[in-house]
């Protein structure tokens, strides 16, 4: 989709969450939020759903646990059964620290994972960033021009009331 995206960097996390406050009130499409540090109640200003990766985390753990439970069960009982000492065959109590050992290994990657997926990044992505030295020291927003809520003087006087360093304009080509 080919159209104008404006950026505005600031100076603090306080101008930031001014400036997507103000646009929001203003009905603009919000591109994305560029920051060098995670910004306390951002996502609330932004009006972003509670992320789903606990429910990734939780799934993959249950994955985990349930697969070593399994595997244990089925080498000791089924596959190769031997009795050692008169012990019972599938001992729950012992496989429950290789199952825990699992679920935190299998929970662990399958966030790491879904993370990335969910970040579109990938080995090789090179990235982009609107400005230069933009997530060393500066706070931005970027905004896309969708037609008359968001007119190019009236968001740099947004922009500029809620401190603004650095306003530009940027136009975004369809991906071939």
């Amino acid at each position: 989709m080919s159209g104008t995206i404006v950026v505005a960097s600031f100076a603090t996390e306080k101008d930031l969450l001014d400036a997507v406050r103000a646009v929001r009130e203003r009905d603009c499409d919000i591109v994305d939020v560029f920051t060098p540090y995670a910004v306390h109640g951002l996502e609330k200003e932004l009006g972003w759903p509670r992320s789903q990766l606990p429910v990734a985390c939780f799934l993959c753990g249950a994955a985990g646990a349930g697969l070593a439970l399994w595997f244990q069960f089925w080498t000791s009982a089924t596959d190769w059964p031997m009795n050692v000492g008169g012990r019972p065959w599938n001992s729950l109590p012992a496989f429950v620290p290789v199952a825990f050992e699992t679920m935190v290994l299998f929970a662990g990657f399958g966030l790491a994972f879904a993370w990335l997926a969910r970040c579109r990044m990938y080995p090789g992505k090179k990235a982009v960033l609107p400005l230069a030295g933009l997530t060393d020291d500066r706070f931005a927003l970027a905004i896309r021009d969708s037609g008359p809520a968001v007119e190019s003087q009236g968001i740099r006087d947004v922009f500029h009331i809620c401190h603004a360093i650095e306003v530009e304009e940027r136009h975004e080509e369809e991906p071939r």
